[in-house]
Order: structure tokens, then sequence, then C-alpha cells
């Protein structure tokens, strides 16, 4: 149940551009490069100060740092395989949907 929770409490909140860097321990200038290369807040407004990210992009933007941080990968690569951990996950859900028993490998 707390599990539960906490997903909706992620689900419901609108962060700033500085909450997020500070939720994320990145900096700043680290959310604006990712934004700027696509990989992080789709559909930005054009100043930095109208940004709002949401518990999704909170979620993203700290394996996104994960990624670069551990295998020195650049933010395109990382949004990439930061996409395919989520197509993943959304492929393994709709399995259990359907009622297949899936125990493989589980990413986050």
């Amino acid at each position: 149940m707390r599990e539960q929770a906490i997903v909706c409490l992620l689900e419901e909140v609108r962060l700033t551009l500085g909450e997020l860097s500070a939720s994320c321990r990145v900096s700043p200038e680290w959310v604006i490069e990712h934004v700027s290369a696509g990989v992080l807040l789709n559909e930005a407004p054009p100043e930095p100060a109208q940004w709002r990210f949401s518990g999704e992009d909170l979620r993203r933007a700290r394996r996104l740092f994960q990624l670069e941080r551990d295998f020195d990968a650049n933010p395109e690569l990382a949004g990439l395989v930061v996409d395919l951990f989520d197509e993943l996950e959304r492929l393994r859900s709709r399995l259990r949907r359907l009622g297949a028993d899936f125990d493989g490998p589980h990413f986050q």
C-alpha cells in the first residue's frame, strides 16, 4: 500500500528546475542540457523558469544520470537506453495483464 501511495504522489508532483536538479543531485545546467537534447521534458516551454517536471520526469532524470555515470554514456545514448527500459516494462506489464507468468530480469 505504501508503494502505491508514493506512486500516486509522484504522478501529481510538479517540480521546478531547481527542485528537480536538487532531487537528482545534479546541476541545473545538467537538466538544461538534457532538456535541450530532447531526452527529458517533452514539449518544454522556451524559458527554463516555466518548466515543470512530473514524477515520471524525476524517475527518468535519475535513470539518465545513473547510466551516464555508470557507463560514461552521452545524453542521447542514455535517453535511448531509458526509452528501451520503459518499453520493456510496458511490454512486461501487458503480458502480465494477459495472464502471462513472466519472471525475467527487472530493470529499474
